[in-house]
Order: C-alpha cells, then structure tokens, then sequence
C-alpha cells in the first residue's frame, strides 16, 4: 500500500476545493492511513488536524439505517409492514398533484419506503405539519410528536413508485423512538455508538463541542447568491470559482433543540465515526471486537432496493453507476461509474461535504470530511474513490 496519491489528492482539494480536509482509511479493522490538510479556520489560518468536530449532515443516515436494521434483526418490524402500524397518523394519506389538487393514496407507505427514500416525501421542513409540531411542542420538536404531526401533510407521489431524496430517514428515527419508547440519540447512544466505542459523535452541539469545531462555510460561486438550498446543492454543481463564507457552526436541518435528526443530526470526529464504517465493512463486527450487525443485515443494507422507475429518479451526477439500497448508494455497474474499485462497495455524503465509503470484498472503510456547504460532491465524491482503491496495490 502507498497513500501518496491520496495525500496529494487531500493537499490538491485543500488549495482549490475547500479550505481543509481529513480522512482515516482502515483495512481489515486497523488504520492504514490517516491525514488532514488546509485550514479548520481560514481567517486565524489554524490549520486542520483531523481532531476537531465536524457536522456530518446525511452521513448521519447511515447510522439510522443501522439503527433500523437492528430492530429488524430483533423481530420488531418487516420492511413490507406499513407505517401506520406503528403510527396511527399515517394511515390515510394524500397525494398533492401537479394541479394542486389532493388524491388519497393507493398505497401505504411502508417501513422499507422509509429506508429507501420512496415514501413520498420532500426534504420541506417548512411545512404545516412541521408548523403544527412547533406550537404543539413549544418550539422543543421532539422526534416523535414531529413525525406524528408532519402526517397531516400531502404526499409529494405515490409511496413506492419513485425515489425521491426526502426526511424519510427523520421519519425512520421517529419510528425507532416510538418503537423502543426512547428518545432516538439514547437509542443510538447505547445501542450502536457504546458497542462501537464512540465518545464523541453527538446529535445535540455543546458550547464545549462548538470549541472545538471547524469553521463551516459555504462555497458561493462567483456571480451567484448565498442563498441557495444545501440539500439541492449537495445533488449537483461543479464551480471552480467562488468565496468560502463562514455561516456559522449549527445543523440547518434541526428545527429543535428535541428534534433527534435521523438524516441531519450527528456532528462528530472523524477517528470515531470511522469506527462505523470499519464495522461494516467487517460485515458488522466492530473493531474491538462487538459486532452490532448480523452478516446477513449488512448484504441486506447494500443489496439494490430500486425498481426501473426508481433509477431513473437517482440521477445524481456523481451517482452514475449506482443504485440505493437501504439508505446508501451500492455500486451495481463499475464500467458506467468508471470506478477502479469493487462491485457492491456502498456508502453516502453529506451536505458539507463528508464521505462515508465501504467495501466489506476488501475490509475497507474510509471515512472523509470537510466543512463546506455547497460541496461540489459531484467532482470529489468519485475521484475520493478512485483515488483510494489505487492507493491499496
């Protein structure tokens, strides 16, 4: 193994696509290879270390999606069940058309619907239903009243029929609490961050973890405005020129202080979340040795979920060549994503610019971070991977 090209690569991103990055790989449970480069704070030039907090955004996912399958593997729902088995309100719902006009659903929304981003919901989270929560729950949003009010709200298509980028996953935490009659974050807590031995991923900020964050910012092309969605920016754009404005150091996607975000919430070290990919890619069994997956839950998360419809909605540029399975992209057809690794080898990114990469084939886990809003996923995302597998001969 030589990680040059990968240093290089990290030292390349740093000087002209983000003011400073990090990455840890592991292969076969143990760190090959960690390094971080640029600036955790352009203006003060401190330069990143690899040890500060970053907000992880839908890499959150890939925990819910574990946190999901493990009540799976405990009996405690099927993917076909519907939703409002467990919730109640979810059991009449609507569609609102392109004309405006609301139609009751055909199908009910199922726990799989959930995982696989096929529900029928937006990523709006400025909705009546979310309103209705807020004045319910005194601006606190706890999960589980959030995700009971935003029923109320109509379907963007029938649930199943496409795929759709979406709160699913903030819907799928919420089941998990209403499931377990816990709060989500004590869910994951005891049940996937303590058998994995990580201490320092949370979904609520501190002032002591703000201490010790990087500055986030926010890549604005040259000639365009700020105000842009960071959920749509995260699907496209590949601007070389621009400014890196500090926007402060919150989770736009967590509307309260009680709302656990399920696709959102986690802002954490790299070196600990790490420890999640590496488990994974050991099918399950961490690296101290707790397995918190079953093997067969770990195919199951990979496995291609997507009808023809479906994959014609994944279209995400940087995404050529994959399909969704339970909450993160598989590689299903190497020679059209023109990537050099291997088949089945799955993963997600977040909204300023994390990466969550495994192949369980090789024991590989990568996880990489910046803190930059309006990433430019679509250029890093896939050179990152290719960039990696050449580094393993």
């Amino acid at each position: 193994m030589n990680f040059e090209k990968l240093k290089n690569f990290m030292d390349y991103m740093a000087q002209e696509r983000t003011p400073g990055n990090a990455v840890e790989v592991y292969l076969g449970g143990k760190c090959v290879f960690r390094y971080a480069s640029g600036y955790a704070d352009l203006q003060s030039r401190m330069p990143m270390t690899g040890e500060e907090y970053f907000n992880f955004y839908s890499c959150s996912k890939l925990t819910t999606v574990v946190a999901g399958l493990q009540l799976l593997e405990r009996g405690k729902f099927l993917l076909t069940d519907p939703l409002y088995e467990y919730i109640p309100e979810f059991r009449d719902m609507y569609i609102r058309t392109g004309e405006g006009e609301l139609v009751r659903a055909a199908n009910p929304i199922t726990v799989r619907d959930l995982f696989t981003m096929s529900a029928g919901f937006t990523y709006d989270m400025d909705t009546p239903g979310f309103r209705a929560a807020r004045e319910l729950t005194g601006g606190r949003m706890d999960t589980a009243q959030v995700v009971r009010c935003i029923a109320r709200d109509p379907l963007a298509y029938e649930p199943g029929t496409h795929w759709g980028y979406s709160i699913g996953h903030d819907v799928l935490a919420g089941l998990i609490s209403i499931i377990e009659g816990m709060k989500f974050r004590d869910y994951v807590n005891e049940y996937v961050f303590k058998p994995l031995d990580i201490r320092h991923c949370v979904y609520h900020q501190t002032p002591e973890i703000q201490e010790k964050m990087a500055v986030q910012y926010s890549f604005v092309p040259e000639g365009e405005g700020a105000g842009y969605d960071i959920v749509e920016a995260q699907k496209h754009g590949n601007a070389v020129k621009g400014a890196f404005v500090d926007v402060g150091k919150e989770i736009s996607h967590v509307p309260g202080p009680e709302y656990d975000s399920g696709g959102a919430g986690i802002t954490g070290t790299i070196s600990d979340y790490v420890k999640l990919m590496a488990a994974l890619a050991n099918h399950g069994l961490g690296i101290n040795g707790r397995r918190i997956l079953a093997r067969g839950s770990v195919a199951l998360l990979k496995s291609d979920q997507l009808n023809e419809v479906q994959k014609r909605d994944f279209n995400w540029r940087q995404l050529t060549g994959y399909s969704y399975g339970l909450g993160v992209r598989t590689l299903t057809d190497k020679a059209l994503a023109g990537s050099v690794g291997n088949m089945g080898e799955f993963g997600w990114g977040g909204a300023a610019g994390s990466t969550a990469l495994v192949d369980t084939e090789a024991g590989l886990a990568v996880f990489y971070a910046q803190h930059t809003l309006n990433p430019r996923e679509e250029y890093y995302q896939p050179r990152l991977r290719n960039v990696v597998y050449s580094c393993l001969d």
